[in-house]
C-alpha cells in the first residue's frame, strides 16, 4: 500500500486549507497527535505499522478545512462532520481506503450507527469505529490535544468527564482504551509548544 510521505501531506494540507490560520491550527494539531501516537508506541512496544499510523495521524483532521466559510469562521454546528469530509477528501485525492478511515474513524471514541440514529447526527447511518490497531492509536492519541482557540492539552481524567456527556458506555469505552495504552507525557509536549494543559 502506497503510503505518502511528510512533504506530500504537507503539502495536500496546504492546497485543502483555506487560510494560513487554519492551516497552522489543524497541522499542528496533526503533528502533536502524531508525536503522542508516536510516543505510546515507543513505550509499548505495540506491533503496529509505524508509517501508517504516522500518516493516519498527519491526515486524520484534513475534513476540517472544508468546513471553514469564506469569512473564515469555522462551522461548530457540523463539526462532527469533519470526519466523513476528509475521508471524502482523501477518497478524490486517490488516497487507499486504509488511509481515508483514519479520518472517518476517530471521532470521540468511535461513532457507532447507533449513535447516528439515536442522536439525530448529519452524518450517514454507519459505523464509525476503528477496526484496526493503527485506526484506534490514532483515535486515542487525538484525544489528548484539542484545536479549540487557544489550543489546549487534555488530561485522560478531563477527557472522560468531556466524553461522559455522551453517555456512561463512552466514558466507560474511553477508560478501557487508557487502561490499554496508558497516558501520554503531555508535559513536555506542553512545555514545547505552549499549549495550557486541562
Amino acid at each position: 500500500m502506497w503510503i505518502p510521505t511528510d512533504d506530500e501531506i504537507r503539502s495536500l494540507h496546504e492546497r485543502a486549507a483555506p487560510t494560513p490560520e487554519a492551516f497552522a491550527s489543524v497541522f499542528t494539531h496533526c503533528r502533536i497527535v502524531c508525536r503522542i501516537a508516536e510516543q505510546l508506541l515507543d513505550r509499548l512496544g505495540l506491533d503496529l505499522n509505524r508509517d501508517l499510523v504516522r500518516a493516519g495521524c498527519l491526515l486524520h483532521d484534513i475534513g476540517v478545512y472544508r468546513l471553514y466559510g469564506r469569512d473564515g469562521v469555522l462551522d461548530y454546528p457540523n463539526y462532527i462532520r469533519h470526519g466523513v469530509l476528509g475521508h471524502e477528501l482523501l477518497a478524490a485525492e486517490g488516497f487507499p481506503e486504509e488511509l481515508c478511515r483514519f479520518c472517518s474513524c476517530h471521532t470521540g471514541v468511535g461513532v457507532t450507527r447507533a449513535d447516528v440514529l439515536d442522536q439525530g447526527l448529519p452524518l450517514p447511518p454507519a459505523d464509525y469505529v476503528p477496526a484496526t490497531g493503527e485506526e484506534e492509536l490514532v483515535m486515542y492519541a487525538d484525544k489528548f490535544h484539542s484545536k479549540k482557540n487557544p489550543p489546549v492539552f487534555v488530561s485522560a481524567a478531563a477527557y472522560t468527564v468531556s466524553v461522559g456527556r455522551f453517555g456512561p458506555d463512552k466514558a466507560a469505552r474511553f477508560t478501557d482504551l487508557v487502561t490499554t495504552y496508558g497516558e501520554p507525557d503531555l508535559a513536555s509536549l506542553a512545555s514545547e509548544y505552549g499549549h495550557r494543559m486541562m
